[in-house]
């Protein structure tokens, strides 16, 4: 017998490997406590067994005194490798409990499926947008179910008023339409101040300054007033509605409110629904008011037209319809913000990611959705000759 390589058995609670060639046999001994916290160069060693010309190997572990099933795994993998080498492989000196060990991990071996084939450009391109299609018809009809529940409760509510909570109706008029004077105002009003200027600059050249006056009453009453009051309340709002019902689903408040009886969709849908149709057309009024009041203060200053002319020019370009085209939008695009935040809210996963994630979404969801309607509203007028 010639010893090929031999270590000196260390502490007895530290696995070892001694290693030996007796002809065309490889003789693998094992010892110590084969656990997941002493297993360290042992197991490289073990893995990196390799036949040097043997045909035969015995692996015993009668000297193991412990062992897991991360050991009972690194046994497995030598036997398996070295079969693999073309060795007959015996494993001798193993109790009842251990083999049983090392035959349950044998049995979980699952090997890893092959690699997919590789695809063109063109064909993961075809994927990725078949994936975006059939995602985005499935948002589509949850949207549309959501849309269906909402209206259901809405006029359950109708019918038994005395169940809408109005503290919280009026908690969020007060943050949807009180609190967001400020900042629709200020944006209402430098957008006046822009059209005015362009306006202005554009029919100079055909020296007719006077009819800044229309453009900016006409594309403030009809469109800019109305659109731009959505997109901020959409990014205002309709996300605070959605972070706000998010967190209540990862601390499974939502949940407690199902199992003490409350119903989600009227606990916190629908108040900040019928919140945010209420205060819509107010918030368009103002931010028209701030819009004329910003182009009046350009024209003022760079045309040298007085408040009066403005006004009276303001009178003859524009009609009493054409405020309330912005102001009758104005509660439908705030149904939409509101039912999108709460739905997106209510689909919120276990995961403080997941409340950034369908924040987003909903934001992004709320202006893709209000810009398509207003315009569908500006072809349908146009075709009514209205």
């Amino acid at each position: 017998m010639s010893a090929a390589n031999a270590t000196a058995e260390p502490a007895a609670d530290t696995p070892w490997i001694e290693s030996q060639r007796e002809g065309d046999d490889l003789l693998l001994t094992l010892g110590g406590a084969w656990t997941t916290r002493r297993l360290t160069a042992e197991a490289a060693a073990l893995e990196d067994t390799r036949a040097r010309g043997a045909r035969r190997a015995s692996i015993d572990i009668a000297a193991v005194e412990a062992m897991d099933t991360a050991g009972a795994w690194l046994v497995y993998r030598a036997v398996k490798g070295l079969r693999e080498q073309g060795l007959a492989v015996e494993l001798a000196g193993s109790g009842a409990a251990t083999a049983s060990l090392i035959d349950t991990v044998a049995r979980h071996d699952v090997g890893c499926p092959p690699a997919p084939p590789g695809e063109g450009a063109l064909a993961a391109l075809v994927l990725r947008i078949g994936r975006a299609t059939v995602f985005m018809g499935r948002e589509a009809r949850d949207l549309v179910n959501f849309l269906g529940l909402t209206v259901i409760v809405f006029l359950r509510l109708a019918l038994r008023p005395w169940r809408i909570r109005g503290t919280a109706l009026v908690s969020h008029m007060e943050s949807a339409g009180l609190n967001a004077l400020p900042i629709v105002g200020l944006i209402s009003f430098l957008i006046g101040v822009v059209l005015a200027y362009q306006g202005a600059d554009q029919l100079a050249r055909f020296g007719a300054q006077i009819f800044t006056v229309n453009l900016v009453a006409v594309g403030v009453l009809r469109e800019m007033g109305i659109l731009l009051t959505a997109i901020m309340v959409a990014g205002r709002s309709g996300s605070a509605f959605t972070a706000q019902i998010g967190t209540m689903t990862v601390n499974e408040e939502v949940d407690a409110m199902r199992i003490i009886g409350l119903d989600p969709m009227e606990v916190l849908v629908l108040p900040r629904v019928i919140a945010l149709v209420l205060v819509m057309p107010l918030l368009t009024f103002y931010a028209d008011i701030m819009g004329l009041l910003g182009g009046a203060v350009m024209t003022t200053t760079v045309l040298d037209i007085s408040f009066t002319r403005f006004a009276r020019q303001v009178s003859e370009a524009v009609t009493l319809w054409s405020l309330w085209f912005g102001i009758l939008k104005a509660p439908i695009f705030g149904f939409i913000i509101a039912m999108i935040g709460c739905y997106e809210g209510l689909k919120v996963s276990r995961s403080a990611e997941s409340v950034g994630r369908q924040t987003t979404r909903a934001v992004v969801e709320s202006v893709f959705l209000v810009i398509v309607l207003d315009a569908l509203f500006s072809i349908m007028f146009s075709i009514l000759g209205i």
